[in-house]
């Protein structure tokens, strides 16, 4: 009897450790995922066109932080799914990983939709569910690399929410940090998706007031984009040679630019 009462008494202290773990939060893949640049072409000049990238990397050594902010752009929804992904970065530019942390203002149809992520390439995609993202909101974001791991945090500086994680990177070159407006991934053939018209999406200081944003640091170089001796300005063009999107030229203090759509 005693033996007996023991195991259900034991088992009733159990069941509340239990259930606090199988109702923990599982993390989502993200509807979309996001890659490193695809068909660089640089052209000498401190400028490069891609199939999937918009915006400004820096190039260098032992990169240790990227930081960004921007203004989440518009979804313009007039027929089929198209996607548009804005984030803060390191590493792609030149090497086979990047760690990175942003939004997408997408198309399910004549649907937009909104929402933060994070990644950790060649792992996936994660959405980011305790961030509600709207159009309009001002976001910032950093990834950091210390002790051999890379933490991406990024807040919605409109709502007052953020969110961190920590990871490491097998491989990761820390080689480049970037600020771009991407068309994601993937078609059933594992290619580019179509870019949403996001009309134009502004990143940096002078356009969000959040200020030390569109800086990294490397090491030889603490600095607004600006401030880096290889700085390379990057074109989306389709395979077809049609412009998607363009950057602005940077600010006069290096720090802010923005990225226009011109078509998917």
């Amino acid at each position: 009897m005693f033996t007996k009462r023991f195991v259900i008494l034991g088992a009733i202290a159990i069941l509340p450790a239990f259930a606090q773990v199988s109702s923990a939060p599982m993390e989502k893949i993200a509807p979309r995922q996001h890659r490193p640049i695809k068909d660089r072409v640089e052209h000498g000049d401190g400028t490069s066109t891609s199939t999937n990238w918009s915006g400004y990397a820096v190039l260098g050594t032992s990169f240790t932080s990227a930081k960004a902010s921007w203004t989440v752009p518009t979804a313009t929804c007039s027929s089929g799914d198209q996607y548009a992904a804005f984030w803060v970065g390191l590493d792609g530019y030149s090497s086979s990983t990047v760690e990175q942390t942003g939004t997408d203002s997408d198309c399910d149809g004549r649907n937009p939709s909104y929402y933060a992520w994070y990644e950790f390439y060649p792992h996936p995609s994660f959405e980011i569910s305790s961030l509600s993202i709207k159009p309009g909101d001002h976001m910032s974001a950093s990834v950091v690399y210390s002790g051999g791991e890379f933490t991406i945090t990024i807040e919605d500086v409109t709502t007052g929410k953020s969110y961190t994680k920590s990871s490491t990177v097998s491989g990761a070159a820390r080689s480049s940090a970037e600020w771009i407006a991407e068309a994601p991934c993937c078609t059933a053939r594992g290619g580019i998706l179509p870019l949403a018209d996001f009309g134009t999406v502004l990143f940096g200081d002078d356009n969000t007031g959040v200020s030390g944003t569109n800086y990294a640091t490397d090491s030889t170089t603490t600095g607004a984009i600006g401030a880096f001796s290889s700085i390379e300005e990057i074109s989306m063009d389709s395979s077809k040679g049609a412009k998607e999107a363009v950057p602005s030229a940077l600010s006069s203090d290096g720090t802010s630019f923005s990225v226009t759509w011109f078509s998917k």
